[in-house]
């Protein structure tokens, strides 16, 4: 599995900004991919996960209410709607994949498969 993220860019606080993680080598049924985040001086973090499925769907707490990830089967990638950005949002943001299972889902160890990273700054 190759995973190709994209999306990152500058944005003022308070505005939106919408990430892309394409998935190649073959088709996602039966995994979940992730999105997790570094920023300077800081350990990778849990963002977001969804199953291919869509059936179930992970966030972390300090982006409930403001991001959204979503997948689209056909063109096999998974989306990171992004809102009311706030200053601390600012970091690499890598997109991941993991065949499913119930444990370990907000754990980067537990990905297999990364994308590159796409930064994301938002200035205050």
């Amino acid at each position: 599995v190759q995973l190709q993220a994209s999306g990152g860019g500058l944005v003022q606080a308070g505005g939106s900004r919408r990430l892309y993680c394409a998935a190649s080598g073959r088709t996602l049924g039966g995994y979940v991919v992730g999105w997790f985040r570094q920023a300077p001086g800081k350990e990778r973090e849990f963002v977001a996960a969804i199953t291919w499925s869509g059936t179930s769907i992970y966030y972390a707490d300090s982006v409930k209410g403001r991001f959204t990830i979503s997948r689209d089967n056909a063109k096999n990638t998974v989306y990171l709607q992004m809102n009311i950005l706030k200053p601390e949002d600012t970091a690499v943001y890598y997109c991941a994949a993991r065949i499913y299972s119930r444990s370990g889902m907000v754990e980067p160890q537990m990905y297999a498969y990364w994308g590159q990273g796409t930064l994301v700054t938002v200035s205050s």
